[in-house]
């Protein structure tokens, strides 16, 4: 088995996607489990205040786009950086 997961590059995200490819591996041995990070539109303009941005998603969209896409198989996001309104096909 092999799975690709999705994530933002800060030391948050990182934490928690290790910790699922850490789970995923001990309930699937020899499974081989990657992490992709993926820059985020939040990311890319960091020093632009987050009000400024008018959009939802600012920290998901490219990943979720990635998951759509089939450049990922599944996408760890925190619950911070979520909108409140999941675009169709994510979950």
């Amino acid at each position: 088995m092999r799975l690709t997961i999705g994530t933002r590059g800060s030391p948050l995200a990182l934490a928690q996607a290790n910790w699922v490819a850490h789970r995923v591996r001990e309930a699937h041995p020899g499974a081989l489990v990657d992490l992709e990070i993926i820059k985020t539109q939040g990311e890319i303009a960091p020093d632009q205040p987050i009000s400024s941005f008018s959009d939802k998603g600012l920290f998901t969209r490219e990943i979720e786009s990635a998951l759509l896409e089939g450049w990922i198989d599944c996408a760890v996001h925190s619950l911070k950086d979520l909108p409140t309104e999941q675009p169709p096909g994510t979950c």
